[in-house]
């Protein structure tokens, strides 16, 4: 049985993660070797891309951080989940996002689908 709570926690992590080589083992710890993220600014698939899109992310808003938006919810190899970005201990986040994520065999990530319902002007 998955944890999906415990999945999105460390999916956060590799999204907060500012070391590259450390982010890098996050990626392959949680996605499959062809796993995906697809969001309306990015479409990638691989380890690699993944990292990139993630320290890219990191680039655009340096010293903001990810946080998880509320509940995480899932059922059978599907995930989902808010998430929150903004400056820490921010009492309001400056991007709010929802990810659906869908889970190999293995318990890995195959893929993430995100939406953003908050982006900044």
């Amino acid at each position: 049985m998955t944890d999906y709570t415990a999945l999105a926690e460390r999916y956060v992590a590799a999204w907060n993660e500012r070391d590259t080589e450390a982010r890098a083992k996050a990626v392959a710890e949680l996605w499959t070797e062809d796993g995906g993220y697809t969001d309306p600014l990015a479409a990638v698939t691989g380890h690699d891309g993944i990292a990139a899109v993630i320290a890219g992310a990191q680039e655009m808003f340096p010293g903001f951080v990810f946080t998880l938006g509320g509940p995480v919810d899932g059922h059978h190899d599907t995930a989902r989940f808010t998430w929150h970005l903004g400056p820490e201990g921010a009492a309001e986040p400056v991007v709010i996002g929802f990810d659906v994520v869908a889970l190999a065999e293995d318990g890995r990530i195959r893929n993430v689908y995100g939406f953003l319902d908050k982006v900044p002007a």
